[in-house]
């Protein structure tokens, strides 16, 4: 079978075999979107390329260590990573940018922004990861139409015009979709706990 016609997680084992050229067919797959993604956030397209790279780096060494259980679900868990150094590079910059509650109408919504990106110290950083994983971890828990539309918009960062073209349904019904997942996963944040800015 050509190595192309392999999927994500059969990719990634063979690649963990030994073999390189497994690898490339997979950042190959990806590269366009996961870069797509970096630059829309940052805007600049020199520092985009620079965390593009340390993403690639940290996906292989995650990789390389064993720590890799999406269980082949390979594009979110990147896109997470592409998320994480993107906040890493506001917080060091100290560009915050605060996301109000009226955003979630809003075409460049993305849930994660509701927590408050300031500099933090070791301690609040580590809290800061923990609760953003959490918040990963309810979305598994939103009826399976909301958890795709939040997906879609959160991990593949796609207008609403191409999430309705993808899952044939309205733009509307696809506002809709992401207005009722937002809202429980708002009481997902509340019953479990969880304490962010929205």
């Amino acid at each position: 079978m050509a190595m192309k016609r392999l999927d994500d997680r059969d990719l990634i084992t063979e690649y963990l075999k030994g073999n390189e050229k497994a690898f490339e067919v997979l950042l190959m797959r990806h590269k366009d979107k996961i870069f797509r993604f970096i630059h829309l956030k940052l805007r600049d397209r020199v520092l985009a390329e620079d965390v593009f790279q340390e993403t690639f780096v940290k996906i292989i060494n995650t990789l390389k260590l064993g720590s890799y259980n999406e269980e082949g679900k390979f594009l979110p868990w990147a896109m997470r990573i592409a998320h994480n150094l993107v906040i890493d590079h506001f917080r060091k910059a100290s560009k915050v940018r605060m996301i109000s509650e009226s955003s979630s109408s809003r075409e460049d919504f993305n849930i994660f922004d509701v927590l408050s990106l300031t500099d933090k110290n070791i301690e609040q950083k580590i809290t800061y990861d923990e609760l953003e994983k959490q918040m990963v971890d309810l979305i598994e828990f939103l009826p399976a139409t909301q958890k795709e539309i939040l997906k879609m918009r959160i991990f593949q960062d796609m207008s609403f015009k191409d999430i309705a073209e993808s899952e044939d349904i309205s733009i509307n019904t696809a506002l809709g979709r992401m207005r009722y997942a937002l809202i429980n996963l708002r009481k997902l944040i509340d019953k479990h706990q969880l304490v962010t800015d929205i």
